[in-house]
Formats: structure tokens, sequence, C-alpha cells
């Protein structure tokens, strides 16, 4: 899935993620960028990521740079 970082704050690592799709936000968690090559992001910014259910909530995962089906 592909989307844009509508906020994010990095002393705490939350942030919100609007989907391409359907412009739904999705939580981004401290743990959302584990594994993954960012450390930081910006507000606007256009990331690839995965969702998983989190305690019933929509959280971001595995986020990485790029384009889908290309």
């Amino acid at each position: 899935m592909q989307g844009v970082v509508k906020l994010f704050d990095p002393s705490t690592g939350l942030g919100i993620v609007v989907c391409d799709t359907d412009r739904t936000e999705v939580l981004l968690d401290g743990a959302s960028l584990d594994g993954s090559i960012f450390r930081n992001l910006r507000q606007g910014q256009r990331i690839i990521f995965d969702i998983d259910d989190v305690d019933g909530n929509a959280t971001v995962r595995q986020i990485r740079v790029g384009s889908e089906g290309t």
C-alpha cells in the first residue's frame, strides 16, 4: 500500500499516514520503523507500507521506499 505521512513526532515515534487508495488515516507507532531504513519521517513524505491489526487498530508496518507495481 502507498500513502503520505500526515504527521510524525520523532520524539515519540507516533504519527499518521494517509492511504492513497481511500484516504483513510492509519496509525504509525514506534515499531513501524523497525527493520526499515527510515529513522525519521517528514510530513508529506511518500512511503510504501503494510497494514497490520495491533490491538484492534490498523497500524503501519514494514515501511519501504520505491514504487509498488513497477
